[in-house]
């Protein structure tokens, strides 16, 4: 019996998203960069926004039909300028992936009360914000949007507070964006995708916020029956399905992709 190597990155091996616009938040780096790739390669035009404009316009210039634009997630004047922008380009917005976010750790007696509302700031109300501002463009195509949330959406930790609430928020607020659209009859499907711990930049800044990054990474393996973290390859092959065709039966649903985290 042979055994996938899971540090090698999955290659797409469709076009299912031919000439269709895409625009995912937190590109610049890490999964963000992962998923704006991968639909990219499928074949959308995908505009990459991030808050790190010089690092969206790097990520974009390696993307057959990419683009890059500064997006501060927390700002409704900007997301509507984003939108305004794919407006006036391309005329549509096919597909929307939410994927902006931070994870801040600390329990109940330990995370401060602003730091806190700087989690749920930019975790919920940069999701709410988007998907409110891309409804008036994406309603008179349909679409799909894709909202990153956590397998810390789905299964509390002691240690992560905020994060736990803001990604439980996201969770069911997906749900709701989706009945809303189904009963509009806009076309639009919105689903949620459930990560575990994935292989990325954040990895490290969470590492950093502990006092023993050694044993917390411990834990983080500990944590997935399957033996190892993920790779960002394997949730961005997840997103493009999403965004495809192929899962026009899907909306409301999270998809777990947590090395069997969840089913502890």
């Amino acid at each position: 019996m042979t055994h996938t190597d899971h540090s090698t990155p999955l290659r797409p091996f469709l076009h299912r998203l031919d000439n269709r616009v895409a625009l995912v938040t937190g590109g610049a780096s890490g999964l963000g960069a992962a998923i704006a790739a991968r639909l990219a390669e499928e074949g959308a035009r995908v505009w990459v926004a991030d808050i790190d404009s010089q690092g969206a316009a790097v990520q974009a210039s390696l993307l057959k039909n990419g683009a890059a634009i500064a997006l501060d997630v927390t700002c409704k004047n900007q997301w509507h300028s984003v939108i305004s922008r794919v407006e006036d380009i391309h005329g549509r917005l096919d597909i929307l992936v939410n994927n902006a976010g931070i994870t801040t750790m600390g329990s109940i007696e330990t995370l401060d009360v602003d730091a806190f509302r700087h989690e749920l700031e930019i975790d919920v109300v940069g999701v709410f914000l988007g998907c409110q501002s891309a409804l008036r463009l994406m309603r008179t195509t349909g679409g799909s949007i894709i909202n990153i949330a956590s397998a810390a959406g789905l299964k509390a930790d002691a240690g992560l507070v905020g994060y736990n609430a803001a990604k439980a928020a996201v969770t069911l607020m997906t749900k709701s964006i989706a009945l809303h659209c189904a009963r509009q009859k806009y076309g639009i499907r919105c689903n949620s995708v459930h990560p575990g711990a994935i292989h990325t930049p954040i990895i490290d800044k969470v590492l950093a916020q502990v006092p023993n990054p050694t044993e917390t990474m411990d834990g983080f393996l500990a944590a997935h029956p399957i033996g190892h973290l993920g790779h960002p390859d394997d949730v961005a092959a997840i997103v493009a399905y999403l965004a495809s065709d192929e899962s026009r039966f899907a909306t409301g649903a999270a998809f777990s992709i947590d090395g069997g985290m969840t089913a502890l």
